[in-house]
């Protein structure tokens, strides 16, 4: 039998994993040297924007929306179609999540339904980008514009995506990305925060270390609440090592994106009732190569039978406001009827940059025969 296939799986050379020895020999394995370098080479990736890095790509956005002043009485927008993260970052602050339904094409937020549901108490909206694909970029600051909303791009997956030649990131409004183990970059775990100039950045860096501010050698002061996010010099060495690569990486993910296609076959859709991604290969930066199961097919079963057959699929991700936390608050089945039978079908593929042509070819050929089961 074939060798079990995850359906991601990091990919970092020797250099990389040199480097992080060298950090934990240096003796200096917190936020230090590392951590800054990561920060500079991360601004100069996103055309000179000021960024600061974290433990996570959740904090990330909880710090966006505290800098924003978005707090109890305001409403955020979002997808129910997210890891929960997404929404959780919004009760943290004490504002209150309003979901609006999700296109069935792109499986992101659908903004005409998100317009639709503004009201006088809407503050901001955190669009998701759904395996690393951005939703209409021009349309959602147009949005954002005209309502006085501040925008949080939870760009978790998008780190190598664009919209219309330029980097998601470079440009907007606050953009928050992850590095955690399943990334196109990874640090192991953490993230960063994108931000619009030097005063958003220095209270993102009190926001990430108990709101202190240093002056001298032993002067020190604070003035509002924090926490403790701060990333390390092991992480960031990862990161250092994984950004120069991240063009090439994402360059073969679209590769791999293009053989699925190809794979499959024209006839897929038709022949199976499953809906396959939107083709696009020149803004996503194919973090996932997902599928909805045509309706009737049961997702854990099919999942068996792939595990069954040595490959690993993920679910990316069940409807938010069907969790038990969300259902507290009022949300029920039937609110967003695209969201949750996208949520209730979809499945992540295999698609890691270290996947062989053949490997993409077993995984269509598989998948084809479970459900012709």
């Amino acid at each position: 039998m074939n060798d079990f296939l995850p359906f991601t799986k990091p990919s970092i050379d020797e250099a990389t994993i040199a480097s992080v020895a060298e950090v934990l020999r240096s003796g200096w394995i917190t936020g230090g040297p590392k951590v800054q370098e990561f920060e500079r080479k991360l601004s100069e990736y996103f055309g000179g924007r000021p960024v600061r890095t974290f433990n996570s790509g959740t904090c990330t956005m909880e710090i966006a929306l505290r800098i924003a002043g978005i707090g109890p009485g305001d409403e955020v927008i979002t997808t129910p179609v997210s890891w929960v993260a997404t929404a959780n970052v919004i009760l943290e602050v004490g504002a209150t999540p309003v979901f609006a339904d999700i296109d069935p094409v792109t499986r992101n937020l659908d903004l005409d339904k998100a317009e639709a549901a503004i009201t006088p108490k809407t503050r901001a909206i955190i669009p998701v980008f759904l395996s690393g694909l951005p939703v209409d970029m021009d349309r959602l600051h147009d949005i954002a514009r005209r309502h006085h909303l501040r925008v949080v791009e939870d760009a978790a997956q998008a780190l190598g995506s664009a919209w219309e030649g330029r980097r998601i990131g470079s440009f907007g409004d606050f953009a928050s990305f992850s590095f955690q183990a399943n990334k196109n970059l990874t640090t192991a775990e953490g993230g960063c925060l994108v931000l619009n100039d030097e005063s958003e950045a220095r209270l993102a860096e009190k926001y990430r270390l108990q709101g202190v501010t240093r002056s001298g050698f032993d002067g020190m002061e604070v003035d509002m609440l924090g926490g403790k996010f701060n990333m390390t010099d092991i992480s960031a060495a990862l990161g250092l090592g994984q950004l120069p690569q991240l063009e090439t990486l994402t360059a073969r993910r679209r590769k791999l994106a293009q053989h699925y296609f190809t794979a499959l076959g024209a006839d897929f859709e038709k022949q199976t009732g499953a809906q396959l991604p939107v083709r696009d290969f020149q803004n996503s930066n194919w973090h996932m190569f997902q599928i909805v199961l045509p309706e009737g097919v049961v997702r854990a079963a099919f999942m068996e039978k792939m595990k069954a057959r040595n490959i690993g699929c993920g679910v990316h991700y069940p409807p938010i406001h069907l969790f038990e936390l969300y259902r507290a608050r009022g949300f029920r089945e039937g609110m967003f009827p695209v969201a949750e039978s996208v949520g209730r079908r979809i499945v992540t593929l295999p698609l890691f940059p270290a996947m062989t042509g053949a490997d993409v070819e077993r995984v269509c050929a598989e998948a084809q025969g479970v459900l012709r089961e």
